[in-house]
Order: C-alpha cells, then structure tokens, then sequence
C-alpha cells in the first residue's frame, strides 16, 4: 500500500522515533509499505517518520533497517546537494561524512553491519536524522532556513537593499 509522505512543517517530522522492540507482523508490512512508498516517490531512502510513524524504521533502496545507528563516521567528510521527499523541488548542499558503518536489525531480526560510502553512506545519514526528528533545513545557515521557510509558504523572498 502507497503511504501518505509528510510535508513540511508537520510535527511528526521533527519528533524523535522510537525503537522496534519486537518485529511484528504490523513492522513487516510497515516496512513492505514503505519500500512501494519510496518506489512510487522516486526516491533513494525513507524514513518511518516521514510517513506518519514514530517508529526507528528506515529504507534504503529496497531493503528494510530497523534501529539503525551509525557506529563509525570517516573524518573525511564532503557537501553534496541533498533532495528529501518531504521539502519536494528544494536540493541543497549538506556537509556528510564521506564513509559510515551502520548497525542494524533486519525484518529477521538478526543484527547486522553495513559500511557505505558518497551517495549510500550520505542516504544513511539522511534517514537517521530522520529517526532523530533532524532535517536538512537544520543543518544550513539561518538566513537560507529563513529564505526556503518562507518559499515553502509561498511567499515570494525578495529582500530589500
């Protein structure tokens, strides 16, 4: 079932998501759900957040992380234009760390450990924040914030010199 994607401003989105503690049939279909979510949206990763669940859920490409947690970032870090599917049409450049490895559960329940790098290691990032009530717009200047807040309103940004 295609999920409903949350926009910004919603409240869910800055809310911190809470951990699985057990894998439910209702988490399996949770993460199906949001893996045909992502599909239909185009997107690289989802988080459960995003769709209206508080819960510690993310999505990269098609498969399913539950209670993921970055337990190494490289010291080498770039900036790279990000998109999110709840701030459609607005890219900006985010400074990542360039390499993470990532513990996790998968839908079996068994842990696992993934290391990624540029685009992957930047998409688990994304989405972790995500978990942690963090989006892109908290992690650029004030005045840009300011600037893409008022956009998103519809309000025309025009500042007088």
């Amino acid at each position: 079932m295609i999920l409903r994607i949350k926009k910004y401003p919603d409240q869910i989105l800055k809310e911190k998501a809470d951990r699985v503690e057990e894998i439910t049939e209702e988490i399996k279909a949770l993460c199906q759900d949001m893996i045909e979510t992502l599909g239909q949206a185009q997107g690289v990763g989802l988080a459960a957040p995003q769709v209206g669940e508080l819960k510690r859920i993310i999505i990269v490409g098609k498969e399913a992380f539950l209670n993921p947690e970055i337990v190494k970032k490289s010291k080498e870090t770039e900036i790279n234009e990000e998109g999110c599917l709840c701030f459609p049409g607005i890219y900006l450049k985010i400074k990542r760390a360039k390499k993470v490895k990532v513990e996790a559960l998968s839908l079996e329940g068994k842990k696992i450990q993934t290391e990624a790098e540029e685009l992957s290691a930047r998409i688990f990032q994304h989405e972790i924040d995500h978990l942690n009530g963090k989006l892109i717009i908290d992690k650029i200047p004030f005045w840009q914030r300011w600037k893409i807040k008022k956009q998103l309103k519809g309000q025309i940004f025009s500042p007088k010199i």
